[in-house]
């Protein structure tokens, strides 16, 4: 089988879709590897690493596109690689299709192109082992980003988030008990903040509390302990994902308005459209924006900014299903690996996910033959 690595091209966005690694996990295998000339490079892997596994080095995208049977990115496509499909490809990216503009599908549907989400593939145990080291490398980040929105230089309200002796220490709020928030949790609990967790399910609060050995405190998300909470934290941390759907925004503006003025809102849930009614994305190179005198950090792809670890995350994790395909195909995978279903958001150009056609207004065009959430 034949695979195409492009380089990304959407803004500040450095990782790449495989690193050398894994490139020459499937050349030893005997499968074809195009790299487009300069993939790896924003994260620290030269043309020569990915020749020496065994890749082709292609000149363009048009190339990596054009020869490959899969195409391995970390984004979804740009306008711009939209005419560089090749009819009937497998793509597999974080597509995040329920936010995107709606010529990407019309794209995808013309092409016939079978669109793996990255974000939705799911594992026996019901786990996102695709989207988990991204979800880890954003909460491990959680506490670095907030500690400089914090400092007065950047709008923040100048407070210390581990305080020091006779002076309190900052208090967090993490909207989201997810792998994401636990992750998020741990960082800010080590720093020495004062945390708040808190989501609608008792039993992921459970898991936070027996994981962080009650180093945090743990609440029930409802109307009601949100407006409490945001009066008076300083950061605030949206974690809430429901791959294939929008996250709700049960953040409200009249929230926001209560909020100690320069107190910080990180809102990870971004990438699905925000769990905060003020949010609005923002990038690596710009983004904050202030609503209410309350910074916003609202940036989809923050793992990018770490480009070299969360490559090798996303390739430690996508391999096993890339060997998996090349060995049983798509409707094998479906019948051995059910959870893989899920992760299928069109097969050959037809909606095949419930949660996301709802998402888009659309009805399921096709039932995949095994698993998934149709």
């Amino acid at each position: 089988m034949e695979f195409g690595i492009p380089r990304e091209v959407r803004e500040a966005e450095s990782r790449v879709g495989l690193t050398p690694a894994g490139v020459l996990g499937l050349t030893q295998a005997g499968h074809t590897v195009y790299v487009q000339q300069g993939a790896g490079m924003a994260a620290g892997f030269s043309d020569e690493d990915y020749r020496q596994a065994g890749a082709s080095i292609v000149f363009s995208a048009a190339e990596a596109y054009g020869r490959a049977d899969v195409v391995v990115k970390v984004a979804r496509p740009t306008a711009g690689e939209h005419t560089l499909f090749r009819s009937g490809q497998i793509v597999f990216a974080f597509f995040h299709l329920q936010v995107s503009s709606p010529d990407l599908l019309a794209a995808l549907r013309e092409r016939e192109i079978t669109a793996v989400a990255n974000e939705m593939i799911r594992d026996q145990s019901g786990q996102l082992p695709v989207l988990l080291p991204m979800s880890m490398v954003a909460g491990r980040l959680a506490p670095i980003i907030a500690g400089q929105l914090l400092m007065n230089i950047h709008g923040g309200r100048g407070t210390l988030l581990s305080g020091i002796p006779g002076v309190p220490r900052g208090s967090v709020a993490i909207v989201g008990a997810g792998t994401l928030g636990l992750h998020a949790a741990r960082s800010f609990a080590g720093l020495g903040a004062q945390v708040l967790v808190l989501d609608r399910d008792v039993r992921q609060l459970q898991r936070v509390d027996d994981l962080l050995a009650g180093r945090v405190t743990t609440m029930l998300a409802n109307k009601y302990t949100l407006r409490q909470v945001t009066e008076f934290v300083d950061v605030l941390v949206g974690c809430i994902q429901r791959p294939g759907q929008r996250a709700p925004k049960i953040i409200t503006r009249n929230m926001v308005k209560r909020m100690r003025p320069g107190s910080v809102i990180i809102d990870f849930s971004i990438d699905d459209g925000g769990c905060v009614e003020t949010s609005r994305p923002t990038t690596l190179r710009d983004p904050v924006f202030v609503v209410d005198q309350v910074v916003h950090y609202c940036v989809p792809n923050v793992p990018a900014s770490v480009a070299r670890t969360t490559s090798y995350g996303l390739t430690n994790a996508l391999l096993p299903y890339l060997h998996m395909l090349v060995e049983q195909g798509i409707v094998g995978m479906l019948e051995n690996e059910p959870g893989f279903a899920y992760g299928i958001n069109l097969y050959q150009g037809k909606l095949a996910d419930r949660n996301l056609a709802a998402a888009l207004g659309q009805n399921v065009e096709i039932n995949l033959p095994y698993g998934g959430s149709r």
